[in-house]
């Protein structure tokens, strides 16, 4: 597997990786998500040796205080080979210095929920609860 920094997407590609783990908020306009990757502080992919996109992580960051880990996905063909955790781990040694290292992920309660709570839990990460913080969003349509 091989982590990279990346700057240029192939539109096709990147359509297929968000449509794999059935994230319709980005797949409803890729026009959209092509811009939000290239407006993005940092995106980094996880191929394959032939080339072939794994998986993709991104931030939005001010490279000092704070970095937010907006998408971290993974094809599900490709799930418990330790490809989130090799791009996460990337991203944290990449933003050691910011004050803030954040991210959402779905609730609990949801399916995805418990999964997701344990991956982060054991690459360290901490609820905004346990940290004593809280974190509040205004409604928007999915």
């Amino acid at each position: 597997m091989i982590i990279a920094e990346e700057a240029e997407f192939d539109p096709r590609e990147i359509f297929e990786l968000y449509d794999s783990v059935d994230w319709q908020g980005y797949t409803r306009d890729p026009e959209k998500l092509y811009r939000g990757l290239a407006n993005s502080h940092l995106v980094i992919t996880a191929r394959d040796e032939s080339g072939a996109l794994l998986g993709l992580a991104r931030t939005l960051s001010d490279d000092e205080a704070i970095c937010y880990v907006q998408d971290l996905l993974v094809n599900p063909k490709y799930h418990r080979q330790g490809i989130g955790r090799n791009l996460m781990e990337h991203l944290k040694q990449r933003y050691a210095h910011c004050r803030f290292f954040l991210l959402s992920t779905d609730h609990e309660s949801t399916p995805e929920g418990p999964r997701n709570h344990a991956f982060y839990r054991s690459l360290g990460f901490l609820s905004y609860e346990e940290k004593k913080m809280s974190a509040f969003g205004l409604p928007r349509d999915r």
